[in-house]
């Protein structure tokens, strides 16, 4: 294991709703794995309140994790960011480097990558997604690495994809936008099937049984588990990229950034690490 000088730091997972997050257990796990004296919680912080809350914090700080409705908001906060931040216009990590400067990170696209690879997805060519906000913006990047060439996109409205149509154009994706009510007819023939909506949405249409036999469908919701898209799929033993591995690996890159600075080499023990937040999420 890893001999890190032990320090007390504070983070927090902060968000509207927060109480049902997994982080704390995720991210306490890693900081007693990696011997430090870190605590790690969360706070109910609507939208609007981000910068209060962040400009009232003590040098004791380290960072946030951000998730609904703050992941634009803690764009605006930073300082500095990178890539990713800036195609997916969203980050869900701020580190509060010791210097004063405000860092930001989204590791939600390196999440989805790797529950989709967990899943047995090694390319993909089309992807139908329902959603187009800040996570579903993190999927169309992962899924790009993955070597994407088209998506179908289905809302309520269609003048909330403007941003993931932009983003596409930008990637030189293929791109069409669908009410979400006809989101079961156009998912023939994709690869990965999404859902990014929030919690508490209804899938109420049943998907196709060949799509659901042949393509990977990937839930970011997490709790209550399985989410709507996962529970079809599970019924006929198809793959499913959960919302609870993608949570994982995501906090596993935060974990990295926290304690390293960095997002892009793991961590000298990562893999022991990995295992300590696998087993808490498990026991979950």
């Amino acid at each position: 294991m890893t001999t890190l000088s032990t320090v007390s730091r504070r983070l927090a997972v902060l968000g509207d709703p927060v109480e049902h997050s997994l982080s704390p257990l995720l991210h306490a796990a890693a900081y007693a794995h990696l011997g430090l004296e870190w605590g790690y919680g969360r706070a109910v912080v609507r939208g609007g309140e981000l910068r209060g809350f962040i400009d009232g914090l003590d040098p004791s700080w380290r960072g946030i994790s951000a998730t609904m409705p703050l992941k634009e908001e803690t764009l605006r906060l930073a300082d500095s960011s990178d890539e990713v931040v800036r195609l997916t216009g969203a980050a869900n990590t701020l580190l509060l480097a010791d210097g004063g400067e405000r860092i930001a990170r989204n590791t939600d696209v390196a999440g989805i990558e790797r529950a989709l690879q967990d899943a047995g997805l090694s390319s993909a060519t089309h992807a139908v997604i329902a959603g187009a906000g800040a996570t579903a913006r993190s999927a169309l990047v992962a899924l790009d690495r993955l070597g994407l060439r088209s998506v179908t996109v289905a809302v309520r409205d269609p003048a909330r994809a403007v941003a993931l149509r932009t983003l596409a154009d930008e990637l030189g994706l293929e791109f069409d936008v669908v009410s979400l009510a006809d989101f079961h007819e156009v998912v023939d023939g994709a690869d990965v099937v999404a859902w990014t909506l929030p919690n508490g949405v209804a899938l109420d249409h049943v998907m196709p049984r060949e799509t659901r036999s042949t393509a990977v469908a990937l839930d970011v919701t997490y709790y209550p588990w399985p989410g709507p898209l996962a529970a079809q799929w599970l019924e006929v033993g198809g793959r499913v990229a959960s919302g609870r591995d993608m949570l994982l690996h995501q906090a596993v890159r935060q974990v990295r950034f926290f304690v390293s600075g960095q997002t892009e080499n793991p961590l000298a023990d990562e893999a022991d690490v990995e295992a300590a937040m696998r087993d808490a999420l498990g026991a979950a």
